[in-house]
C-alpha cells in the first residue's frame, strides 16, 4: 500500500482568489480529482498530458465504488491543520501518479509526499488512531426516532444518522467484542481485529457535495471525527480494517483509519 500526504493551497490572503479553500468546500470534486491520480494504462498511453476530459472509466471500474484491496482502490481524508491550513491523505493500493492527477491544477496543491505504507502489527499492541466517520443507522419497522417514536414508512430500510446519544456505542458496535460486521461476496466475515482502549469525545460536524458545484444544488453529510487508542487483537484482520475502512461515505472522505505509535510516556 502507499500513503499519500497533500498540503493544500488555501491561500492567506483574503482578497485574493483562493482555488484550494474552494475546492476543499466540495468533497466530490476533491473525489474526482483524487480519482485521477489512478489512470489506466490505455488512458494514460493515449492521453499523456492529461488534455481529454475526464471519464470515470479511464480511472479504474466504477472508481467511488471500488473495492479496496493490497492493490486497488483508495481512502482519503481532509485533515484540518494549524493555522488554518489542510491536508489531505490517501491510503491507496497503487501508487498514485500525483503529477498526472494535478499538473494542470498545480495551484491547489502546496507540497506533497508519496510513501510505501507496509505497517506490522502486533497482538496486544497500543496505537493512537483518527477516523472521520459518518455515522448512520438502517431504520427497521421497529426503530425509533431521538423522541423514542416510531419513523414513518417513507423511512423503513434506509440510512439515517445516528443521534448524537448514539455516537460513542456506533464506533464500539465496530470494535471487538461487540462488533458487527456485513458479510462480502463469499458469505464471509472479518473480525475487525481491534478493541478500543481509549475514546475522547467525538467531534461532530459536516462536510459537502454537489456533482455541478452549483450554490443550492448539493447535499450535506453528518460528518464525526474520532481520537482515541486501540489495541490490536488479531494483526491481519486489523489489517483488512485499515485496508477496507470503517463505515459508510468512502467517496466523501468517510472510513480512513489512521495509527500511530503511542508516545513512549504513554506506555509507562
Amino acid at each position: 500500500m502507499y500513503l499519500s500526504t497533500l498540503l493544500i493551497n488555501v491561500g492567506d490572503n483574503p482578497d485574493r482568489p483562493r482555488p484550494g479553500r474552494l475546492w476543499l468546500r466540495n468533497l466530490y470534486h476533491v473525489h474526482q480529482r483524487l480519482c485521477m491520480a489512478f489512470p489506466s494504462a490505455s488512458r494514460k498511453t493515449a492521453d499523456p498530458d492529461f488534455l481529454c476530459p475526464f471519464k470515470p472509466d479511464d480511472f479504474g471500474p466504477k472508481p467511488v465504488h471500488e473495492q479496496r484491496s493490497a492493490d486497488g482502490g483508495f481512502l482519503f481524508r481532509v485533515d484540518p491543520q494549524p493555522g488554518g491550513r489542510a491536508a489531505i491523505l490517501v491510503q491507496s493500493g497503487a501508487r498514485p501518479d500525483l503529477e498526472y492527477a494535478f499538473h494542470n491544477a498545480d495551484y491547489l496543491l502546496c507540497a506533497s509526499q508519496v510513501r510505501e505504507y507496509d505497517p506490522q502489527f502486533r497482538t496486544g499492541e497500543a496505537l493512537r488512531f483518527r477516523l472521520l466517520a459518518n455515522p448512520v443507522r438502517k431504520v427497521s419497522a421497529k426503530s425509533l426516532d431521538v423522541e423514542g417514536k416510531p419513523f414513518e414508512e417513507k423511512w423503513i430500510g434506509k440510512d439515517v444518522p445516528v443521534p448524537p446519544t448514539e455516537l460513542p456505542h456506533w464506533l464500539e458496535r465496530r470494535a471487538e467484542p461487540g462488533w458487527s460486521a456485513q458479510k462480502n461476496a463469499r458469505d464471509e466475515q472479518t473480525p475487525p481485529g481491534f478493541r478500543l482502549i481509549k475514546v475522547l469525545p467525538p467531534q461532530a460536524g459536516y462536510v459537502y457535495w454537489s456533482k455541478s458545484g452549483k450554490e443550492g444544488t448539493g447535499q450535506r453529510l453528518r460528518s464525526v471525527r474520532y481520537d482515541g487508542v486501540l489495541e490490536v487483537t488479531n494483526p491481519d484482520h486489523f489489517r483488512k480494517t485499515l485496508m477496507h475502512g470503517i463505515g459508510p461515505g468512502k467517496a466523501f472522505g468517510f472510513g480512513l483509519l489512521s495509527i500511530a505509535s503511542l508516545p513512549q510516556e504513554a506506555r509507562a
